[in-house]
Formats: structure tokens, sequence, C-alpha cells
């Protein structure tokens, strides 16, 4: 794979595009603003995604040694520059939206976010829980911000739903991921929180989280903000949720984190899927 796509992680980016597809799929509303935003998310995700990688070089060289920078197939300071010019990329496509919609809110989430993914990277990725929290409230920043987009007060009210719950749900994966890089993080004297309270702890709140999101799933049924076909596919994905929650409580090892972690993003894909059907059968 091209090193300037890889180092973006392209599966990471396609979970958060579909935040705004998914959306223009429940509102049938395909706009030019809305393919804008598409962009500006590619963008802004794809340079949160490299000035992460530029910042945890160190880290990577020990626990990812073949990803992109470490490897050396794109030195440090050109990833740096590219991220800078992904940032430059989602500003002024945003800035181009807003004077096609005039809709200052989306312009003030687009620059908000910005700014934070930049501290993330470089400040608070090895704070204690904060880190975590703030890649699940981007992850959910993302649908309120496709909601206001389509500006229907209605879609506006599903935004944040989904954003609610796909915010629980990174939460839950990022600390699976912070107790599988434990040895590296540890070499860095990064102090997540597997490295300051102990793995079983980590894996604990991880599972009260996932059980939490499932337990809250039927709440979109029930306020008729999808149908039941959406119920009956969503289950899949809370037995996915689930069995990753029983995994992470038996064994804390970077492999069976790693396992949980791949669980967790299938899942969360399938509930896409049931978002998308439930919304319009």
């Amino acid at each position: 794979m091209n090193p300037y796509i890889e180092i973006i992680r392209p599966g990471n980016v396609l979970m958060a595009l579909l935040s705004i597809i998914l959306l223009a799929i429940i509102d049938l509303q395909f706009t030019i603003p809305v393919v804008l935003a598409i962009i500006v998310v590619f963008f802004a995700i794809s340079a949160g995604n490299v000035i992460n990688d530029y910042f945890d070089y160190e880290i990577d060289c020990v626990n990812r040694p073949n990803r992109v920078l470490p490897s050396g197939r794109i030195s440090r300071n050109g990833g740096r520059n590219y991220a800078y010019l992904l940032f430059a990329g989602a500003i002024i496509v945003q800035m181009i939206n807003y004077l096609i919609t005039k809709n200052l809110i989306t312009l003030i989430i687009v620059i908000f976010a910005l700014i934070v993914l930049y501290l993330y990277a470089k400040i608070f990725k090895s704070t204690p829980l904060i880190g975590n929290f703030i890649v699940g409230f981007i992850t959910g920043l993302s649908f309120i911000y496709g909601g206001y987009t389509l500006n229907n007060p209605h879609i506006i009210t599903v935004g944040y739903y989904l954003g609610f719950f796909a915010c629980l749900m990174t939460i839950a994966r990022e600390i699976t991921k912070d107790i599988e890089d434990m040895e590296g993080d540890k070499i860095e004297g990064a102090r997540t929180f597997p490295i300051l309270y102990g793995e079983k702890p980590s894996a604990i709140i991880t599972a009260i989280l996932i059980v939490i999101t499932c337990a809250l799933c039927p709440i979109l049924y029930i306020n008729n903000i999808f149908s039941i076909y959406y119920l009956i596919i969503i289950i899949i994905s809370v037995i996915i949720f689930l069995y990753s929650a029983i995994l992470i409580l038996k064994s804390q090892t970077p492999e069976n984190c790693h396992k949980v972690s791949k669980y967790l993003k299938i899942g969360m894909l399938i509930a896409f899927v049931a978002f998308v059907v439930g919304s319009l059968l």
C-alpha cells in the first residue's frame, strides 16, 4: 500500500466517513454540502491520524515498528508536513461549505475538532482516560457534525443519539488498545490508565462501557428512531460486543486485546448496517 494512504489509516477514516454517509442515507439527502462534509471529515480524521503517528514516533518504534514513520517509508518531518497539509485541506473545504450554507455551527464544530485532534496527539493521548475520552468524543462529534450539516431537526437528534453510542464504544476500544500497547508505552514513560492502575481494572471499565452501550441499544427503537428491523440486526452487534467484553475480562494479553479491538470494530460496522436498515425499512 502507498505509505501516504497507509498512514492515514483508511479503515478508521472510512468509519468516520460512514457517520456522515449514514445520516445522509437516513435523511435521503445527498447535496453539495453533504459531499463537502464528507471531504472535510476525510481530511480531518486523516490529519489526526498522521499527526498522532508523528508524536508517537518513539513509541511506535517499539510497539509498531512496521508503521510508515518508524519503518522510514516517510520521514518523521515528512509525516508532520503531510499532517499540516491535511489540516489545511479540512479548513479550506469547510470554509467553502460555510460560504454555500452559511451554517456557522458546522464551521465551529470543525475548527474545534481540529484543535482537539492536534492537542490530543501532542498532549492528552497519554493522560489517563482523558485521552480515551477525547477519541470517543471526536468519533461521536462526527455524527453531530453530520446532523447539523443536513440541517434537519430530526436528523440532528439522531446524530446526538448515534454520537453518544459511538463515543462509549470508541472509549472501550481505545482502553483495550492501551492495554495492548502497554510495553511500548512504559518504555516511553506514558501514563495511560492500564499502566497506572493495571490491566484488570482497565478491562473491567472496558466491559462496563460495552455492557452499558448494549443495554441502551433498544432506546433507538423504543423512541421510534429506528424500526423493528434495526432491533433484529443490532442483536448481532450486541452478541459480538458482549463476547468481546467476556474475552477482555478473561485475558489482557496483547494478542487477546488486539482480537477484542478487531471484534469491536466489526460490531460497530454491523451496527451501522442496523442503523441504515432500521431507518429505511
